[in-house]
């Protein structure tokens, strides 16, 4: 089975982990969250296993564009419904392996030990 890369295709980020998974030769597959969405199930299971604080992006551009209001988050559902109304707020990449484990960030060495057994 292959990594699930969920992401915004047009990111700096996103192209050097597209970089790092095909010069490894790891397989994968791309979510873009932006064009696809993102349920509301995913969404949950990443903060039960992350918590929401990982996931949302607070030094980007969508975060500074939000009112003081919106950037007020009181609770998981309220990050949710945040980072569904704004995709490009989740952290990115999030990588789901094919062990269940996720990676959220760009971390070269860290995907070289998740995925080391992961290739095609």
């Amino acid at each position: 089975m292959q990594a699930v890369i969920h992401g915004i295709k047009n990111c700096d980020t996103m192209k050097k982990t597209f970089a790092w998974f095909e010069g490894a030769g790891v397989a994968y597959r791309f979510h873009d969250y932006k064009k696809s969405a993102i349920d509301t199930a995913t969404l949950q299971r990443w903060c039960e296993r992350l918590g929401w604080e990982a996931l949302v992006n607070k030094r980007g551009t969508t975060w500074r564009r939000l009112s003081p209001e919106q950037q007020t988050i009181s609770s998981e559902a309220a990050a949710i419904a945040l980072m569904q109304a704004h995709p490009s707020l989740i952290r990115r990449p999030l990588i789901e392996a094919a062990t269940g484990e996720l990676v959220v960030g760009l971390d070269p060495e860290r995907f070289a030990a998740v995925f080391a057994g992961n290739k095609p």
